[in-house]
């Protein structure tokens, strides 16, 4: 098995209101939106740097945050940090993808705050006994893809955000002749009915207790002003 490291990547976007998660509003108010982001990706951090840890003596997992906009006090200081590329997400993908300079790379999103360390830890080990691995998402996406020999090309062109984008990507891989190994799926956090659905699943997060606590306060203020302008 080979022993070069893998670089776990992180691809975020700084949590600002009208910035992330806009799909959230409504229901939700922007700034709830963003909090909500902010969280999401907190947890994610959390799983990222436990599984770096726990992958630690045995399999050398280094964490990578790359980022569209300005770091603040809700990213650790001790995460590297690097600016994400321009450009549509697929060539912002290619670039993540290329720092790793041809070495390991596992790269995963902020939408899926769920994640658990146990999970991005197996994805890492395996990722080292095939040339690919892919986490689908449920609404046809993917929320992981790990390249043993990281290659940007392989990422370039294929269209985001999209019913298909996880089977596009897959053809992708298969076509360059590459054996990929499935992860689990899991749910993103895209539209309102998300939040709730994820919340459930990792309920000790930050995002679920947020969540709860808008579902409680928040979002029922909301509703009831939105009720008083329409009468």
């Amino acid at each position: 098995m080979t022993r070069h490291p893998v670089t776990l990547i992180v691809i975020a976007k700084e949590p600002r209101p009208g910035r992330v998660k806009t799909r959230l509003t409504p229901p939700y108010r922007p700034e709830q939106a963003s909090a909500l982001a902010a969280a999401a990706l907190a947890d994610t951090l959390d799983a990222v740097v436990a599984a770096c840890a726990s992958c630690h003596p045995e399999l050398p997992v280094r964490p990578l945050v790359v980022l569209d906009g300005t770091p603040g006090d809700w990213l650790p200081a001790h995460l590297p940090v690097v600016a994400q590329a321009g450009g549509p997400f697929d060539e912002r993908l290619a670039a993540a993808f290329d720092t790793a300079r041809g070495e390991p790379a596992l790269v995963i999103g902020m939408d899926t705050p769920q994640v658990r360390a146990h999970t991005l830890a197996a994805a890492c080990r395996t990722l080292l006994r095939t040339d690919a691995v892919l986490g689908p998402a449920l609404d046809g996406g993917w929320w992981a893809l790990g390249l043993r020999a990281a290659d940007g090309s392989l990422v370039r062109g294929v269209a985001t955000s999209r019913p298909d984008t996880g089977a596009v990507q897959r053809a992708r891989l298969g076509a360059a002749g590459l054996r990929v190994v499935d992860l689990p799926a899991l749910r993103d956090v895209d539209t309102a009915p998300d939040v709730e659905l994820v919340a459930n699943l990792a309920p000790d997060g930050r995002f679920a207790t947020l969540a709860r606590s808008f579902q409680a306060t928040g979002l029922r203020a909301h509703d009831e002003t939105r009720l008083t302008h329409s009468g």
